[in-house]
C-alpha cells in the first residue's frame, strides 16, 4: 500500500509540474504579446503627441490652405508633418526650366537608400493653378514617372500660392506670354515644417545638399 500511495504521489507530482510549466509558458506568451502591443501603442502614442505640439513660430505648416494633389485629393500644409519634405514650386507649360529642377529633385531621391527614400516626402506646387488643373499634374507625374507613395503634386489658390512661395523664399512674377519669372530652388523642410536646407543647384547632384537632406532624415 505504501508502495502504491508513493506512485500515486509521484504521478500527482509529475502533473503538477506540467501544468505549472503550461500556465507559466502561457503567461510568458501573454506578456510578450502585451508588451509587444503596449509598445506598439507607446509609438503611435508619441507620434500623436509630437504632431499635437504647438508648431514653431517659422513653420511653413503655419500656412492655412488647402491643396489637392495628382488624384485630385485634398490635404493642408501640416498633414506633411511628421517627417522632412522635400518641396518646389514649378508651372506645367515650362518647357526647360522646371523639366530640370524636377529631375534634380529626382536625383536627390535615387541618392537616397531605400530606408531613407520611404522616410522623406516629395512635393512639388504650381504657380499656375489656373492652367495646372488635376489633368495637368497627373501629365507630369507621369511625365517623370513619379511615384505617388513618395511624390505629391499640387495646386491651389493663387492667394495660398502667393503665401507659400513667400514662405519657401521663393520669388515669381507672371508674364504677359502667360510664362513665368520665378526662383529655382529645392527646399528641404523638417518633420515641422521648418527650413533646414535649400539649393539652388539643379541639373547636377549637389553633395552638401544631400548631406542636409540624410541630417534631416536622422533628426525629423
Amino acid at each position: 500500500m505504501k508502495r502504491l500511495n508513493s506512485l500515486t504521489t509521484g504521478l500527482l507530482f509529475s502533473a503538477s509540474c506540467l501544468l505549472l510549466a503550461s500556465a507559466t509558458s502561457v503567461l510568458a506568451q501573454t506578456a510578450d504579446g502585451s508588451a509587444s502591443s503596449t509598445s506598439a501603442s507607446t509609438t503611435s502614442s508619441v507620434t500623436a503627441t509630437a504632431n499635437a505640439k504647438p508648431l514653431p513660430g517659422n513653420s511653413v505648416y503655419k500656412i492655412a490652405a488647402t491643396l489637392s494633389n495628382q488624384n485630385n485629393e485634398s490635404f493642408t500644409l501640416a498633414d506633411k508633418r511628421g517627417k522632412p519634405v522635400l518641396v518646389s514650386m514649378f508651372y506645367n507649360s515650362c518647357e526647360f526650366v522646371c523639366p530640370m529642377l524636377i529631375e534634380s529633385m529626382r536625383l536627390v531621391e535615387k541618392d537616397l537608400t531605400p530606408a531613407e527614400r520611404d522616410n522623406l516626402s516629395m512635393m512639388l506646387i504650381t504657380f499656375d493653378p489656373a492652367r495646372d488643373d488635376t489633368q495637368a499634374l497627373q501629365s507630369v507625374a507621369s511625365k517623370h514617372e513619379l511615384n505617388s507613395k513618395y511624390w505629391t503634386i499640387a495646386r491651389t489658390d493663387p492667394a495660398s500660392v502667393r503665401k507659400i512661395a513667400a514662405a519657401l523664399g521663393i520669388q515669381y512674377r507672371l508674364l504677359e506670354d502667360g510664362e513665368f519669372n520665378h526662383t529655382t530652388a529645392m527646399i528641404l523642410l523638417d518633420g515641422n515644417g521648418k527650413i533646414v536646407g535649400r539649393t539652388q543647384k539643379i541639373g547636377t547632384s549637389d553633395p552638401a545638399f544631400l548631406k542636409q537632406v540624410r541630417k534631416a532624415l536622422q533628426n525629423p
